[in-house]
């Protein structure tokens, strides 16, 4: 072979791998924003910012629940049971406020109490007895989910319409023109994020779910740091067990499992946007405006609802195999550039 066809051809390899690294990094953002577009061009409310600050404050609980998720997954783990601790904190609220009629502040703290509970039974489980955290979890949210249908008669909701107003503007008020769910939402992923990203924690987190065996020989106390990631999970699904408590001025068993599916796509559709495929806030937060964007559409183009499950369904489907792929064409790469170095 001649050195101008073997020059030619390195040249067109590197256009190759050029091209595969901007895909690799960039794919996943591109079909985001066709997916947007689509939307845009055929329904003219999708981009009016009604319909938008509608979709933040729609997901707002969303946000919270894969952010619990986003702490759990990065140290290595997955909690099943975020739906049970976000029920335990609405269950809490609800009857500190109707039964034992303590002040809406105090019953935000049974609240988170009560998402602590089920952190605290996660933590004995996986640190205690050793059990794997998918299995652990699972056992908690069967448990949790029992518990919720016989303490409340077989599952009916426990309503309590005369709340406290403030506690009520937790779900439906607005603070600086701006919904507060989407506040706290929003200053909880802040505080992840510099928590994840900013802090000796944070470094230790992402330590221990790359190599627990490692971390511990390098003098990290990886049974302190699981256990207080475990309780910080739990507490801020039981934030999203207020706001969704006081939207809907009851506490409905089980309803914190549909968060549950959601929340694990969120953050594993985030991966896509890291270099190295890891999940991260900033994922999160997009693989959630993803999930939510894509409900919004599919609603205001009127389609059958059974069409729009399985649609919503596939396009869920792709973005998670995209994001896969994205995650193996990176380490493919960054393998064959150091192997050419």
């Amino acid at each position: 072979m001649s050195q101008s066809t073997m020059a030619v051809n390195t040249a067109s390899g590197s256009r190759g791998d050029r091209a595969l690294m901007l895909f690799a990094r960039y794919g996943f953002q591109l079909m985001l924003l066709v997916f947007i577009l689509f939307f845009a061009l055929n329904s003219p409310v999708f981009f009016t910012v009604e319909n938008l600050a509608n979709v933040l404050q729609g997901n707002a609980i969303l946000l919270i629940v894969a952010l619990a998720m986003t702490l759990v997954v990065v140290a290595g783990g997955i909690d099943l049971s975020v739906g049970v601790a976000l029920d335990f904190g609405a269950a809490f609220a609800l009857v500190a406020l109707k039964t034992w009629h303590w002040p809406w502040q105090a019953a935000v703290l049974a609240a988170l109490t009560g998402g602590a509970l089920v952190g605290l039974v996660n933590a004995i489980l996986i640190l205690g007895f050793k059990v794997k955290p998918f299995l652990a979890t699972l056992g908690t949210w069967f448990i949790g989910s029992s518990l919720e249908r016989v303490l409340t008669d077989g599952g009916g909701p426990i309503a309590y319409r005369r709340m406290a107003t403030a506690y009520h503007d937790i779900a439906v008020g607005s603070l600086w023109g701006i919904a507060i769910p989407v506040v706290i939402a929003v200053a909880l992923m802040l505080i992840c994020y510099l928590l994840l990203e900013r802090t000796l924690f944070g470094k230790r987190i992402h330590a221990v779910g790359l190599n627990p065996v490692a971390s511990l020989l390098a003098g990290v106390n990886v049974k302190r740091n699981l256990f207080w990631v475990l309780i910080a999970s739990s507490v801020l699904c039981a934030i999203g067990g207020v706001i969704l408590s006081a939207n809907l001025r009851q506490f409905s068993p089980l309803a914190g499992q549909s968060y549950l599916l959601d929340a694990i796509a969120a953050v594993f559709i985030g991966t896509a946007f890291h270099p190295q495929g890891r999940p991260n806030v900033p994922g999160t937060l997009a693989g959630v405006l993803f999930l939510g964007l894509m409900a919004n559409g599919l609603n205001l183009m009127g389609l059958d609802f059974i069409l729009k499950d399985a649609l919503n369904g596939l396009v869920l489907l792709v973005a998670l195999v995209l994001s896969f792929w994205q995650g193996r064409l990176r380490q493919r790469l960054q393998w064959q550039q150091r192997g050419s170095s």
